[in-house]
């Protein structure tokens, strides 16, 4: 689905990172249509799950989604113009930066409501089942998800048919405010979806090349019928919940935390591995894209009244 090549995983990551800073940057000024939940740190699983798939696989996403919308090839320029929630957004200025989706690049879409896009990629997994493709679908969530009762019977009924779907948790280790200390009595996460006859992975180290060799082993397996996978993936959100702003002073969490999360920024280390001229030819690039996407969101005419009430209902 992406480009496999250190540079194509560089400007996978920077691309998200540049595009989420100049959302942090513009949102203050009401131009943004919707709340927005920033990625920002957490850039390395869409990356790095993404890189192992094919340019047909189906991604579905969260309301922290714009990680896995543009990892996985979503319109930048639409997605823009859907935070701006103009007509030429990529849900028709309608849904906002919660409700991406882009079905021509096989992004199924995100939804605010947690743990709603989970059955929602299941039975995206049964229906390419039934109809003997190769395809695989690609669930992110985060670990506040994985308390829903839904979390639980999607992994029983994926496990019961062997669908092709690699269910991927994003643990930064909060659900809005709450630490996991405070929620779980164990931490055991894989060791919990394991009792579902799924196999699991944990990658604790936030490396982009570790995730990838995982997915890797993961996606070959989904693809020979040996049923769905698990990754968790503990990361770490720099930014506050939704917004664009930093919240270590609100006692919930200690910025001390943030620091060996911030030494190991993998656009950094990625970047690191390149030559400076590689590196500042494609920086440069993104820069024209993001400029580029801000400016059609800008020049895009608001949505037609009469849209209101269309499509809220299938037909």
């Amino acid at each position: 689905m992406q480009d496999e090549s250190l540079e194509g995983i560089y400007r996978s990551l920077r691309l998200i990172r540049r595009t989420e800073e100049e959302i942090s940057k513009i949102y203050p000024t009401d131009k943004i249509k919707s709340p927005v939940h920033l990625s920002i740190g957490q850039e390395f699983i869409a990356v790095g799950i993404t890189s192992v798939l094919n340019d047909d696989d189906i991604v579905s996403g969260t309301y922290r989604g714009h990680a896995a919308y543009m990892a996985a090839g979503g319109s930048l320029n639409k997605m823009m113009a859907e935070l701006f929630g103009k007509a030429d957004g990529c849900a028709g200025g309608k849904g906002g930066s919660m409700h991406l989706v882009d079905m021509e690049n096989h992004v199924l879409g995100c939804s605010a409501v947690v743990g709603t896009t989970i059955p929602v990629a299941v039975g995206y997994a049964l229906a390419t089942k039934n109809k003997g493709s190769d395809q695989i679908v690609v669930c992110f969530f985060g670990d506040g998800a994985t308390e829903e009762g839904v979390f639980f019977e999607s992994l029983n009924f994926a496990s019961l048919l062997k669908l092709p779907v690699l269910f991927v948790c994003e643990n930064n280790g909060l659900a809005i405010h709450a630490p996991i200390e405070s929620r779980w009595v164990t931490k055991a996460l894989c060791e919990r979806v394991e009792t579902f006859d799924i196999y699991t992975s944990q990658v604790a180290d936030g490396n982009i090349f570790t995730l990838r060799d995982s997915a890797n082993k993961m996606v070959e397996n989904i693809r020979v019928g040996k049923g769905p996978g698990f990754i968790e993936c503990m990361a770490y959100r720099w930014r506050e919940h939704v917004g664009p702003n930093e919240d270590f002073d609100q006692g919930y969490r200690d910025r001390a935390e943030l620091r060996k999360w911030v030494e190991n920024d993998q656009m950094e280390k990625v970047g690191e591995m390149l030559d400076e001229q590689m590196r500042l030819s494609i920086d440069a690039s993104i820069e024209d894209d993001i400029v580029a996407a801000i400016e059609y969101a800008e020049a895009s005419n608001w949505p037609d009244p009469n849209m209101l009430d269309k499509n809220v209902f299938a037909g």
